[in-house]
């Protein structure tokens, strides 16, 4: 709910699953897996994640994410974008 301040306030989580917090090495490739950037996972569930990276614009829309330490890889679609941070949900 916005509050007086006009800020938004903890009740205006949107995601239908929690997400965990987390740092994690991630991977994000693309172009026929000729093009890997390495990211940082910062929360994770089996909807979707945050990836921190340096730069978001050359990024396409949909690409696989690839958690070594996890052994995690899925087909991934970007929700939301700034420019050094992502939203993506799992296909």
């Amino acid at each position: 709910m916005i509050g007086d301040s006009g800020v938004a306030g903890p009740m205006d989580e949107r995601r239908k699953k929690h997400r965990s917090r987390t740092i994690k090495v991630g991977k994000i490739i693309f172009n026929r897996k000729l093009s890997v950037i390495d990211c940082a996972v910062r929360n994770l569930t089996g909807a979707g994640a945050n990836l921190v990276l340096p730069n978001t614009t050359s990024l396409p829309d949909s690409f696989e994410l690839h958690i070594p330490m996890d052994g995690l890889k899925r087909s991934c679609r970007v929700v939301w974008r700034l420019p050094d941070r992502i939203g993506v949900v799992f296909d």
